[in-house]
C-alpha cells in the first residue's frame, strides 16, 4: 500500500511503499486482545499480601478450656473468623505473567500497525528533526498536523532534541522502533512513523 509522506510542519513530502503484510493486513480482535493480555499481565506487579493465620500478630495462648464452656472449641485466637484473624488462602505476591509466543506477539504486532493503517489513523513522516527544539515548535507541530492523542516511532534511536521538547506535551508519546508494541499503538488516538521508523519496522517484522 502508498500512503503520502508529510513533514512536522505538516508540508508534502513524497510517499512511501508499505508492506502489505505488516501494514495491509485485515485485524483480528481476538489476536489483537491476546497480545494486550499478554502485555498487561506481565506489566502487573503482583505486590498484593495479606496476613495470614500464621502471620497476624496475637497470643498463641489457647483462649478457653477445651470443654465445659458451652461454646465451640478453639485453640487460638488468630483463626479466620476471629476479628483481627489470619486471612483464609488470601492473595500473596506472585507474578501475573504467562508465555506467548514470539510469532503471535509479531503477528499481533502487524495486526495493530495495519488496524491504525485501516482506520486512516496512520501518518508517515519524514523525520523528527526540529529547527528550534522547543516545547511550543513540537505543540505548535502538534496541533497543526490535528494530532491529540499521539504516538510517535522513530527509528532505532529517538531524536533526542525532539524527545526532549515533547517530554512536557500531554498526549504526545515518542517510543523508537524496538520498543513499538501492541497496546501503547491501540491506547493512541493517532500513530506517526517516521521513514527510519517504517524501515526499521519493516525489518523486525520481516
Amino acid at each position: 500500500m502508498k500512503l503520502d509522506v508529510i513533514k512536522l510542519d505538516a508540508g508534502k513530502a513524497g510517499s512511501i511503499e508499505l508492506a502489505d503484510d505488516i501494514f495491509g493486513l485485515v485485524p483480528r480482535g481476538d489476536l489483537l486482545q491476546r497480545v494486550v493480555r499478554w502485555q498487561r499481565a506481565k506489566a502487573q506487579a503482583g505486590t498484593h499480601s495479606v496476613l495470614g493465620r500464621s502471620d497476624v500478630s496475637y497470643s498463641t495462648k489457647k483462649i478457653y478450656r477445651q470443654k465445659g464452656t458451652g461454646g465451640a472449641r478453639h485453640g487460638s485466637r488468630n483463626a479466620p473468623i476471629f476479628r483481627h484473624g489470619g486471612i483464609y488462602k488470601g492473595p500473596t505476591p506472585r507474578s501475573h505473567a504467562f508465555d506467548l509466543p514470539k510469532k503471535v506477539r509479531a503477528l499481533g504486532l502487524r495486526h495493530a500497525l495495519s488496524a491504525k493503517a485501516t482506520a486512516g489513523e496512520l501518518v508517515i513522516i519524514e523525520d523528527l528533526n526540529l529547527d528550534n527544539a522547543k516545547t511550543s515548535a513540537v505543540a505548535k507541530a502538534v496541533k497543526e498536523n490535528g494530532w491529540k492523542r499521539v504516538l510517535v516511532i522513530d527509528g532505532a534511536e529517538v531524536n533526542e532534541n525532539f524527545a526532549r521538547a515533547a517530554r512536557n506535551l500531554e498526549g504526545v508519546d515518542i517510543l523508537p522502533s524496538m520498543g513499538a508494541n501492541v497496546y501503547d499503538i491501540l491506547k493512541r488516538d493517532t500513530l506517526v512513523i517516521t521513514r527510519a521508523g517504517v524501515e526499521a519496522l519493516e525489518a523486525r517484522l520481516k
